[in-house]
């Protein structure tokens, strides 16, 4: 499998997040400004990594998946962070931030996967 520069940055943004809202947590602050920006910052990886990709496929790139469950991905990575997002505006305690945490991780692990349906397991 090829993990690409579209995965290196996603991972790299995603435990980003992860840290900055973590550290948050610990802090016990409600959610805070960078908290909500980290975790910003993944959904607009995700609508750019997503706009590449039909770009890539448009043009002629093929998955060696199914193209069904590597859109489902992107559609499911692209509701993660908005539902984090909308959780931590309700609920203003610092679990808030832990929930913000989890977000960028997820896209991560959903990117990997997203990887390997594109590549296949060789590349």
């Amino acid at each position: 499998m090829i993990l690409d520069a579209w995965f290196w940055s996603g991972a790299v943004i995603g435990l980003v997040s992860l840290a900055v809202c973590a550290l948050a947590t610990i802090t016990r602050r409600h959610p805070a400004d960078s908290s909500i920006v980290s975790v910003a910052a993944v959904e607009l990886f995700v609508l750019v990594y997503a706009v590449a990709a039909a770009v890539r496929q448009l043009s002629g790139t093929s998955l060696n998946g199914p193209g069904w469950e590597f859109w489902g991905y992107v559609l499911t990575a692209l509701l993660v962070p908005p539902i984090a997002l909308a959780w931590a505006v309700t609920d203003k305690t610092r679990w808030s931030n832990l929930v913000l945490a989890v977000a960028g991780p997820t896209v991560v692990v959903m990117l990997h996967r997203m990887q390997y349906i594109w590549f296949g397991p060789w590349g």
